[in-house]
């Protein structure tokens, strides 16, 4: 998919990140889009790295909880920042939607498809996650976003359910 961007912005994808993501969010300085070393391109004369969507064997995306957490809050408020719609809320609603050969996942987002991925919370949940147990967590029901780093798979719905019955009875006070 980096690939077609690529071809598509004719720009490395950091820079466009950087430009229609990060700035309009308030992301920190500290996140960094890094490539494989001997994954270059050339598009229309200018050489740009191939970067990778996760992080793994020294390339993709390493950014702060922090900034995790407001890339989550751009995905609860459908692409919006106070007044100016960053992200297309239609794009944001296909992203949730299930793929029909994976009811799990839809546009680079886990879904909690017939609560399968997470039993202890509610369906419309979603997710983005990473390498090593790091989750951003979307609850759309409660509108709340948690970022989880480092957590043992065979803990995660066990906590995650704890964290939504927190903002379930902070909503009943």
């Amino acid at each position: 998919m980096s690939l077609a961007l690529l071809h598509l912005f004719e720009q490395p994808l950091p820079e466009v990140f950087k430009q229609t993501i990060a700035k309009p969010c308030g992301l920190s300085d500290t996140w960094r889009w890094i490539g494989y070393d001997h994954a270059w391109v050339t598009i229309k004369g200018q050489k740009m790295p191939a970067v990778p969507g996760g992080s793994h064997w020294g390339a993709g995306m390493f950014i702060s909880a922090h900034d995790q957490a407001k890339i989550g809050q751009l995905m609860l408020d459908d692409g919006r920042i106070g007044d100016k719609q960053v992200i297309s809320a239609d794009w944001i609603q296909r992203m949730r939607q299930p793929c029909s050969i994976a009811p799990f996942y839809g546009y680079l987002l886990w879904l909690n498809h017939q609560k399968r991925l997470f039993p202890a919370l509610p369906e419309e949940s979603y997710f983005a996650m990473g390498a090593g147990g790091h989750f951003t967590l979307v609850q759309p029901t409660r509108s709340w976003v948690a970022v989880v780093r480092w957590i043992n798979a065979d803990h995660a719905n066990a906590f995650f359910g704890k964290v939504d019955e927190a903002f379930r009875a902070a909503d009943e006070q």
